[in-house]
Order: structure tokens, then sequence, then C-alpha cells
């Protein structure tokens, strides 16, 4: 019966799914259509919402290209490398290959979101090549899948906006929030940790558990092929001497993360999204061991987040006019908003602040993008209902990072190193989607019963 199910989502996504980037046109058009009727805009108005907001998350998607290049050139480093080898050697069955898999992108992710799902496909690639008979989908599935607990570990974009000081916070939130809330109360907060294990536990036990009997899609053994190795330089002019020493690798990684030290541990600053570029940056400085090695990783790493700079402007848009007001003073965003907090009690608000950002994220999946719809509304509506700011913030986040399994947005980098199309991985994710969401959902009523 769970065969069946699993066939039955793969085939209706092979059947159904376009192109993300011809998914972003898709949803844009949605997004038009309904806001003319909803808001009473007039087209004219929705053009000239979604023109307006094209170009509103330049520094935003700088910053999360930053933040998947850099994780990127960390995963390519040769001690990486070495390391994601000898534990591709572990499983030795296509049951333990998922989980291994599933368990090893989702713990990165956590830590990082772009160097999880690109360590997490790297590693999918290299367990496909020593471990035949394995679904080859399933395994970059798996691989993506750990990507849903990013938003809520130490890379997610709004809670680390929220433990972010400054006026920004306040102007973002209506004056709700007058000091940062610290990732105690967000991240690392014990409700958050359970329910991060529990999804990771659930992940692991049904993608495992996917692995078909029959029909098993192994990869081409030409798309394992690994490229050739560049022939090492000699460093004889004083250029290329500078181009390969390690001093100055290491000099300016020193330079760094001493700042990071003295910002985190002497000044009290937050570690917010920059921090984590910060970090993943010269600790990939000094791993790859020369600057040059690091230029030529960072490179190669680039041409992943090349989806991200095509499509993010037309998220915008459609961002532009989920928070356009025309003449008649209605936001699209607000309505769904309203209509969240209109059946809303304080037990139940977090839940369906969490639906809600879930909904938003399939036409604008970008925690920066949330924090500009729902911040405004759902942290002055949790303030009357007496909600915990931090549990507001968190099921935000974990409502944007949910419907990741089935927006195709994120996982355009990993599938371009995986030589996959979005159709062939999310069938798997739409089970993987149903199945944490109730994990997700139960863990959020209890962190507001309790």
């Amino acid at each position: 019966m769970f065969q069946r199910l699993i066939s039955g989502c793969v085939k209706m996504v092979q059947r159904y799914l376009p192109e993300p980037f011809i998914f972003a046109i898709i949803l844009t058009f949605i997004a038009a259509l309904l806001a003319m009727p909803i808001c009473h805009q007039t087209p004219v108005e929705v053009v000239e919402h979604w023109g307006g907001g094209v170009w509103n998350l330049l520094a935003f998607s700088m910053q999360m290209a930053l933040v998947l290049v850099c994780g990127s050139t960390l995963a390519a480093a040769p001690v990486v490398k070495r390391g994601i080898s000898v534990l591709a050697s572990l499983p030795k069955s296509s049951a333990g290959a998922i989980a291994l898999v599933t368990a090893v992108s989702a713990i990165a992710c956590w830590l990082n979101w772009g160097f999880g799902l690109i360590v997490g496909v790297i590693f999918a690639k290299e367990i496909a090549r020593k471990l035949p008979g394995v679904d080859y989908r399933l395994l970059i599935a798996s691989a993506y899948s750990g990507f849903v607990v990013w938003h809520a570990g130490l890379s997610g974009s709004i809670p680390l906006t929220m433990a972010t000081p400054g006026e920004a916070l306040t102007a973002a939130t209506n004056g709700i929030l007058t000091a940062p809330v610290p990732v105690s109360q967000t991240i690392l907060h014990p409700y958050n940790l359970v329910m991060v294990v529990l999804v990771i536990a659930a992940l692991v036990t049904v993608n495992a558990l996917m692995h078909p009997k029959q029909g098993v899609v192994t990869v081409d053994p030409s798309l394992l092929v690994e490229e050739t190795a560049e022939v090492s330089e000699t460093a004889d002019t004083p250029a290329e001497k500078m181009e390969n020493s390690r001093i100055l690798a290491w000099l300016i990684a020193l330079l760094g993360l001493s700042y990071l030290v003295i910002k985190l541990f002497f000044r009290g600053g937050a570690f917010d999204l920059n921090s984590v570029i910060m970090l993943f940056l010269f600790v990939g400085v000094i791993l790859h061991g020369t600057p040059l090695s690091y230029v030529r990783a960072f490179t190669k790493a680039a041409s992943g987040a090349a989806g991200i700079l095509l499509q993010f402007p037309f998220y915008a848009g459609i961002m532009g006019i989920i928070t356009g007001v025309g003449h008649s003073g209605i936001c699209f965003g607000t309505v769904i908003s309203d209509a969240c907090i209109s059946i809303s009690t304080p037990t139940t608000y977090p839940l369906l602040t969490f639906l809600c950002a879930a909904v938003l994220n399939m036409f604008v999946p970008s925690g920066g993008g949330h924090w500009a719809i729902q911040a405004p509304i759902m942290f002055a509506a949790g303030a009357n209902l007496g909600v915990d700011p931090g549990l507001t913030g968190t099921a935000i986040a974990w409502g944007d990072a949910w419907t990741n399994l089935i927006q195709p947005f994120w996982a355009i980098p990993a599938l371009a190193i995986a030589k996959l199309n979005a159709k062939d991985i999310m069938g798997f994710c739409l089970i993987d989607l149903l199945v944490t969401g109730v994990i997700i959902c139960g863990g959020l009523l209890c962190w507001a019963i309790f």
C-alpha cells in the first residue's frame, strides 16, 4: 500500500510539475489574478506592484547567494571530501544508504543550509558510486529533504534577523520588537530542538522505507565520472607565490575569524546571517589552504547560484504583488494573515501562523520575503494574544521551510549537481511533506500549550 502511494505521488509529480523557472512564472500570474478580485486592484496597479517589487530583494539575494556559494566551497575542500568518501563506504544496503544520506544532509542543513544542501548531494553521488543498486532519485530526494530543518537551524534567516539589534527590527515589526530576540528563544529553544530531532528521525525512517522493491532507477555511470584533477602549477614568479601562499590564506582567515570572536564574545553581537557567511567563508579559506585554490573552488560553486540570481527577482515581484496596496487599501498578504488571525486563539495561533507561512512560501520562497510580509502583522497579533515572540517567529520560520519540500526553487543547486530534474525527486518529497507536517504541527501546539 505504501509503495503504491509513493509510486502514485512520483508519477503525478513527473507529469504535472514544470521546470522551476516555469513554476515561478505560473505563480506570478496566479498571484496577479488573485490579487485583482480579492484586493480590488486594477491590472495597472498589479503590474506596478510587480515591477516595483522586482528589485527589492537584491541585498537579501546577495546574502542567500553567498550562503550557498560559501557553503558549497567549504563542502568542496579536500578534507571535507575525504570525510565524505569515508562516510560513503559505511552503508551496505540501499535502505541504510538512504538513511545515512538523510541524516548527514539534515544535520548539515541545520548547521548551514548552503553547506548542507550541497554536501548532502555530493555525499549522495559518492554513495551511488560506491553502492550500485540504490535508487538515485531517492538518494537525491533524501539529500534535499534535510533542507526542511534549515530555518530552524543556525543559518535560519528569520530567527537570525530577530536576533539582530537595530531600528530595522522595530520598524519591521511595527514597534512590537524593541529589543532583539536571542536564539535561545528560537533556534536553541528546547521545543524547537525537539522538533528538529523528531523531524530528522522521521525523515530517516520514511526515506529508508520509500526505497522501491522493484523498478529501481539507478544513475547513468557517466554522471558519476570524477572530474580530472587540475595539474598543480609551479610557483616561480612573485605573483604565483602569493597566489599559492598558505601564509596569506591563514592571515586573512585569522583577520575574519578574529573579528567574529570579538563581535560575538566581547561585544555581545548577534550570530546573524552575515556572521554565518563570514564563518563559512574563512573556515573554507583555511581548509582549501591557498588563496588560488579557494578562488577556483568558489568560482566553480558560483554556478550553483545561477537559479537564485535568475528567479529571485521574479519571486521579489510576486512579493510586490502580495504586499502591494492599491486604491482599495487592501494588501493580499494582509488578507491571508488576517484570515489566520481571525480564527486564532493563544493556543492555535502558532499553528495557524505556521500554515499561513507555508502557503505564502509557495509564492515567496524567501525568509526575507516572509519577514517583510508577516512581521508587521503576525507579531502584533501574537502580542495581543499573549504569544511569545520567539514562538511566533519560529512558527513563521518552520512554515517557510516546510513547503520547500514541494517548492522546487531551493532544489535548483542540488539538481544541477545531481543532473536531475525537479520532477524526479518531488514525488518522494511530497511524502516527506505530509509526515513532517504532522510533527511540526504537534510540536507547535505543545509549545503553545505548555
